[in-house]
């Protein structure tokens, strides 16, 4: 029996930014922070630390999830009633915080995409949502178990599921935008929004969608994760300098920072894109994704899995190692994991790598968990736009074994310099990895 002709994988393309991190409370107050090299780290206020050995966080400041839109949206139409804010109070009270954080990012990337003056003319059937969060409401658990505790199941909130559900969040946005394609949570740990962003845009590359939002959130800044990170030695204890705690390839770092945040994009067929005349931020060209099958919580020898993940992207893409000019890196300031993915991004990149740059933005941003991937992806985004690295800052003496790689980490100043194609790493507890490749359109 013969074969069908195989289908051309549809173009993907990023048409809308939404983010609401420790650095700031949307995209641009937070690409602003990142290229100044101005870090969102500080000494936890959500709850007491003392007697924590890690006692700093990336906590998301001055936030109103029901703050009023900066324009009315019409996402069913002009008749129908408009969405002026992503949350009402009432829903503050039903959702947990990721799902504030991420409804937030999600409606801002959504009206900074244009799709709301085309609605009429677009089939909601084929726009979809794909959302990652790696732990979930960690936060309403344990209040919640404090409350049943103290006042019996009769205090149990009817909420407390719509809290805690992971795909709660991309349920609340399908419903709030009309999104009536695939609907669907990833849950990767830190690779979560990486996977969450290159399986929607593989939907959309073989015609399943033609409109995607994609990306990741995680709230999780409590005192059971903060201590059970803690008593993995997982955290830097730089608590009289949370500013200067994460920092990622340097001789001295000791661990991450925990933080809170999401980013979201929108991804959309490139000819639609094209025809609506949507500004158009780069290309999603490539997604590659792997296991290391070595450790639950240790990256492979030399990031062999990572590195399997980085050439998957690239071929997918169409595009070479010497065509990239930037590696937004995973670099969580761990003192294992940032040499051994260093190695791999030098073994990827050895005939290019006098002139690539590479960075790791958590070194102002902390570590997302379930949004770090996306948080990876918009440095490596905006990067193209502005023709600006962000830096590492902190990186004041490089540990000799990254030295030794012969990269550019991007020591504390952004550099001005044309990024024609950027690749994103992201990587998480059980060995899983992923790798997205972007370019100029």
């Amino acid at each position: 029996m013969n074969n069908p002709p195989a289908t051309p994988a549809r173009r993907v393309v990023i048409t809308g930014l939404g983010a609401v991190t420790p650095c700031g409370n949307s995209a641009p107050e937070t690409w602003a922070a990142l290229i100044a090299g101005r870090s969102g780290l500080g000494r936890i206020t959500r709850f007491d630390p003392a007697g924590c050995t890690a006692q700093i966080a990336g906590e998301v400041k001055n936030f109103d999830p029901a703050r009023a839109l900066p324009a009315v949206l019409h996402p069913r139409g002009p008749a129908a009633e408009p969405l002026a804010q992503s949350m009402t109070q009432k829903d503050v009270k039903k959702f947990g915080r990721f799902t504030h954080l991420g409804a937030a990012a999600a409606v801002e990337a959504y009206a900074d995409s244009g799709l709301d003056a085309h609605r009429a003319a677009l089939d909601s059937d084929r726009m979809g949502v794909n959302l990652g969060v790696g732990l979930g409401g960690l936060p309403e658990m344990e209040a919640m178990h404090d409350t049943w505790k103290a006042g019996g199941y009769r205090k149990i909130s009817p909420f407390f599921i719509i809290q805690i559900a992971p795909n709660l969040l991309a349920g609340q946005v399908s419903l709030l935008l009309d999104f009536r394609g695939p609907n669907m949570s990833v849950a990767s740990a830190c690779a979560t929004s990486g996977h969450s962003i290159g399986e929607a845009a593989a939907a959309i590359a073989r015609g399943d969608v033609d409109v995607m939002i994609a990306g990741g959130a995680e709230s999780t800044v409590t005192p059971l994760a903060i201590g059970a990170f803690a008593q993995m030695r997982a955290l830097s204890t730089r608590n009289d300098a949370p500013e200067q705690a994460s920092r990622p390839y340097d001789k001295d770092r000791d661990g991450f920072v925990l933080a809170e945040g999401s980013v979201v994009f929108v991804l959309e067929e490139y000819e639609q894109a094209v025809k609506r005349g949507a500004r158009i931020y780069a290309e999603l060209r490539g997604y590659g994704a792997s296991a290391d099958a070595y450790h639950l919580s240790s990256l492979a020898p030399g990031a062999e899995g990572s590195a399997r993940a980085m050439r998957a992207a690239l071929a997918r893409s169409g595009l070479v190692p010497a065509d990239i000019d930037y590696v937004s890196a995973h670099a969580t300031s761990t003192p294992g994991g940032d040499g051994e993915e260093a190695t791999a991004i030098a073994t990827v990149f050895a005939e290019n790598k006098a002139s690539l740059s590479v960075s790791g933005v958590k070194s102002m941003t902390g570590h997302l968990l379930g949004g770090a991937g996306a948080m990876g992806l918009f440095a490596g985004v905006l990067a193209i736009r502005d023709g600006i690295v962000p830096p590492t800052i902190n990186l004041t003496n490089v540990d000799p074994e990254c030295a030794a790689t012969g990269l550019n980490f991007t020591p504390n100043v952004a550099v001005k310099r044309t990024v024609h194609a950027a690749l994103a790493n992201s990587f998480g507890f059980g060995g899983t990895n992923a790798s997205l490749v972007v370019s100029r359109v």
